[in-house]
């Protein structure tokens, strides 16, 4: 229950939307980035985010059928509830609600490091996954870059690669692709944590008046997209052992 009120009362999770792809450049970054790497060569009949949060990834690939979101706070889950396509539920990742091999493709986005036993997460990941179904994560990497931002937002810790890879060979799943999400660019993070509650108002600021005034969404559509690009680029050429962000695709086998 207490995580659950952490993340039902933490504004920089529970107030997102699906326009924080357009009002972030590092949201926009992430889910190109992951789309390229994803590809459009496969459909999926039928696909789920786990903490899915009012954003998630699954609203914008267009190769997946039915599109299920789950997330322990239940605030962001009324992003997808006007949608007869969509299928939310307020759950835990470690005692998932669904049925085994329920589902082709399933994306957990920046959740593994706030959970105390990843282990028996990504055990229920792969009980709900099909054979041949994919599995594709990010994760905060190397903890030698942890930091106070990492306890403001709720990480346990951070990954390693041959260790992240490891832990999800043991549940018959196997690494197809490991990539960076973010590179240095990311450290800009590391500011939030000298005012947390000042970047939070910041945030639900800029997105009243990007919903409110059309100039200055038009002035920040540019801004973010330029900034995304340079994102991208920058962890695209960074060492992998360097970037601050991974992502991973994995097959059940």
């Amino acid at each position: 229950m207490m995580l659950k009120d952490f993340y039902d009362k933490h504004k920089n999770f529970s107030f997102r939307t699906l326009s924080e792809y357009y009002l972030s450049p590092g949201i926009r970054c992430k889910f190109d980035t992951l789309k390229d790497n994803i590809g459009s060569d496969r459909s999926f009949l039928r696909g789920v985010d786990l903490g899915s949060s009012g954003n998630s990834i699954l609203s914008f690939l267009d190769n997946i059928k039915h599109k299920s979101f789950l997330d322990l706070a239940s605030l962001p889950l009324n992003q997808y509830k006007n949608d007869n396509t969509f299928h939310p539920l307020c759950g835990d990742l470690v005692r998932l609600p669904y049925r085994e091999e329920s589902f082709d493709f399933v994306s957990a986005l920046d959740v593994l490091e706030h959970i105390k036993n990843d282990k028996l997460a990504i055990l229920e990941i792969s009980r709900i996954l099909k054979k041949n179904g994919i599995v594709i994560i990010t994760v905060p990497h190397r903890m030698r870059y942890y930091s106070t931002q990492d306890k403001i937002i709720g990480h346990f810790r951070r990954y390693e690669i041959n260790q992240i890879i490891s832990h999800f060979n043991k549940f018959n799943l196997m690494n197809l692709k490991t990539f960076g999400v973010y590179g240095r660019l990311m450290l800009i993070a590391d500011i939030q944590s000298t005012n947390p509650k000042k970047i939070e108002e910041n945030l639900i600021n800029l997105r009243n008046k990007y919903e409110s005034n059309m100039i200055f969404r038009k002035f920040w559509n540019i801004i973010v997209r330029i900034l995304s690009k340079f994102m991208k680029i920058d962890a695209k050429y960074s060492s992998k052992h360097r970037v601050r962000n991974l992502g991973l695709i994995f097959i059940k086998k």
